[in-house]
């Protein structure tokens, strides 16, 4: 579905009057500029242009979130930028690849994380959408590994979105952060991203009093 202009202000009007959604953009790989953070980013674009404000905590970041430990109180500032940023967040996407037939454990880390949402008025993602995207080399991983996300957003309370989407980086190469070689996967890709902002701006889900807004 993409949106004109007139649609877009129709669908902002009751949203505008306390905030546009935010989306929170979380995945990617210990490799700078890797296709999953890339497709992550073709994702977000497509919920900017559903109306929503976006957020990226790409593989860079991941990387630099230690591994989650409940029984440890301190948190990092990076897990607590993480934490509040999706304490705030009206929905989300998550991106990662496919390894070894598997979510990739710098992406689970990060989701781990965000049991420290559990006791929050709104726990986990509760009441929020979650575009899903995996990318593999093949086509084997993709759908078994986007099964698998959408199953840990379940258990997280969230909405996973109607269209997910899988990626063979075997045939589709994105040669920068706004280059993709396939305009379909491309389409799709914005397709995750405008399904989680319509979403937030169909259910306009409140925040909780005691959530800090992100940057």
């Amino acid at each position: 579905m993409r949106w004109t202009e007139p649609e877009r202000s129709i669908a902002l009007t009751s949203f505008d009057q306390t905030h546009r959604p935010l989306v929170v953009g979380i995945g990617g790989t210990t490799r700078a500029a890797s296709s999953t953070e890339r497709a992550l980013g073709f994702a977000l674009r497509g919920a900017e242009q559903a109306g929503a404000r976006t957020r990226l905590f790409g593989g860079e970041f991941l990387h630099r979130l230690p591994h989650y430990a409940p029984e440890h109180p301190h948190r990092t500032d990076e897990q607590l930028e993480l934490i509040e940023a999706v304490r705030a967040a009206d929905a989300l996407v998550i991106a990662t690849p496919g390894y070894h037939g598997g979510v990739s454990g710098l992406v689970k880390n990060a989701l781990d994380t965000l049991e420290e949402l559990r006791a929050d008025e709104r726990p986990y993602l509760d009441g929020r959408a979650a575009g899903c995207i995996v990318t593999a080399y093949g086509w084997q991983a993709t759908g078994s590994v986007l099964a698998s996300l959408r199953s840990i957003v379940h258990a997280l309370r969230g909405w996973p979105t109607p269209f997910g989407a899988g990626i063979n980086t075997l045939e589709t190469r994105f040669d920068s952060a706004t280059t993709c070689s396939d305009p379909k996967v491309a389409e799709q890709l914005a397709t995750v991203g405008r399904q989680a902002a319509t979403f937030a701006l169909a259910f306009n889900t409140p925040r909780p009093a005691n959530a800090k807004l992100a940057a």
